[in-house]
């Protein structure tokens, strides 16, 4: 399988701030592919720079075959961008929009309005094409921002955090829309911090964080990596003996402190808890806390950072 967008040690900087410090990724032709990681993490600054929005500060990277910073007008040709911002006329009509949208990008007549049409259902929106964007949901202008970054059929669509602030029926239309134009071939590079989004959708993931990829797999491998599953344990006192003899149990594949708790890494969750908990009581250790955090994208990160996505 052959890659559309390639990149290495791809970096951003704006004075002292490393926003984006030497990322390494491709994605394959016909994948979606994930950035899952909180806000400010460099998500949005690396989609701009592959976007052409941003130039960057050192590093390389091609998109559909096209050098960065040598031939940005090529990649334009060949990307479709749906930013988080929306960029919309409010006052004109929704039909109005996408007809303005596709003559910047060359479509003319017959074929502009009959683009117009398609993502207008497209987003299941063809019903509310001659009303004005400003008497839209929230949900529903975002639904309007994806028809336009459509409307040129490009070869990999960026959609930057796309369901933020949409309503539960706008969210639905957004993943459906999304899986359905990635069958028909649509090379989708998705943004997000809800985990959920990441699992559903992404074919891979790169889990990032202060402007690094720190993991990048499929969800599954992503998670099978945590074993059974991780476990927080707070103790007052003999933390540190219980924490010794715990890592000699089988059950546990390693421990290590976090703000003052013990985070067990188990292969058998329910085992590891049960041995650990029988090894505080010998040791006269009270349990202060207890969590079970089930393996997911949202546990993988917080074991990777010590931090949640939302944080």
């Amino acid at each position: 399988m052959t890659n559309i967008v390639e990149a290495s040690k791809l970096k951003k900087h704006y004075g002292d701030l490393q926003a984006v410090k030497g990322v390494d990724f491709a994605i394959r032709t016909g994948e979606i592919f994930g950035f899952l990681g909180p806000n400010g993490a460099g998500k949005t600054t690396t989609l701009s720079m592959l976007s052409t929005l941003l130039t960057p500060t050192s590093g390389t990277a091609t998109v559909a075959g096209f050098d960065l910073v040598k031939q940005p007008g090529e990649i334009k040709k060949r990307i479709g961008l749906v930013p988080q911002e929306l960029a919309l006329y409010p006052t004109l009509s929704a039909r109005d929009n996408l007809e303005f949208f596709g003559s910047i990008y060359g479509l003319r007549g017959k074929e502009l309005t009959a683009r117009a049409q398609w993502a207008l259902e497209l987003v299941g929106l063809a019903d509310r094409a001659k009303d004005a964007i400003h008497t839209y949901s929230g949900g529903m202008k975002r639904r309007i921002n994806i028809a336009a970054g459509l409307l040129h059929r490009p070869e990999i669509l960026f959609l930057d955090e796309p369901t933020v602030g949409v309503d539960p029926q706008s969210r639905n239309n957004i993943f459906e829309n999304v899986e359905r134009l990635n069958r028909e071939g649509l090379t989708i590079l998705y943004t997000t911090h809800y985990m959920e989004e990441a699992e559903r959708l992404c074919d891979r993931v790169a889990i990032v964080d202060q402007g690094r990829i720190i993991a990048l797999d499929t969800p599954k491998a992503l998670i099978d990596s945590l074993g059974g599953g991780i476990i927080h344990i707070g103790l007052s006192g003999k933390g540190d003996a219980v924490a010794e003899s715990a890592r000699a149990l089988p059950a546990v594949k390693s421990i290590r402190r976090i703000d003052g708790k013990m985070e067990i890494e188990a292969h058998r969750a329910q085992e590891a808890l049960v041995s650990v908990l029988e090894v505080a009581n010998r040791l006269d250790a009270n349990v202060t806390s207890l969590e079970i955090l089930k393996p997911n994208l949202e546990t993988v990160f917080l074991h990777l950072t010590g931090k949640t996505l939302r944080d």
